[in-house]
């Protein structure tokens, strides 16, 4: 489960509960089928489909120096009607 981060709760995400879909943020550099097969080796659930967009980092000043956080990706996980997972911990800020 090293690949996905952490749980998403906006109000877009939370809509999509009730389709039986759950949005995550996971590592830039994991795949689609990684995703999968851990959410499925862990979670014991069958996924049918994945979407997934990379989202850019964002611009921070620290002083005069501009910089910017990393990029991440985002996962919407759909999954057979009758499975669900518990939800994620959330990140806290």
């Amino acid at each position: 489960m090293d690949g996905i981060k952490y749980a998403v709760f906006t109000a877009k995400s939370i809509r999509l509960l009730g389709n039986n879909q759950y949005t995550s943020n996971v590592e830039s550099g994991s795949t689609g089928t990684e995703i999968k097969h851990w959410i499925e080796l862990f979670f014991g659930v069958k996924v049918i489909a994945m979407n997934s967009h990379r989202l850019p980092g964002k611009a921070r000043r620290m002083g005069p120096i501009m910089g910017h956080t990393m990029h991440y990706r985002r996962m919407i996980i759909t999954l057979q009607p009758g499975y669900s997972i518990p939800p994620l911990i959330e990140k806290r800020t």
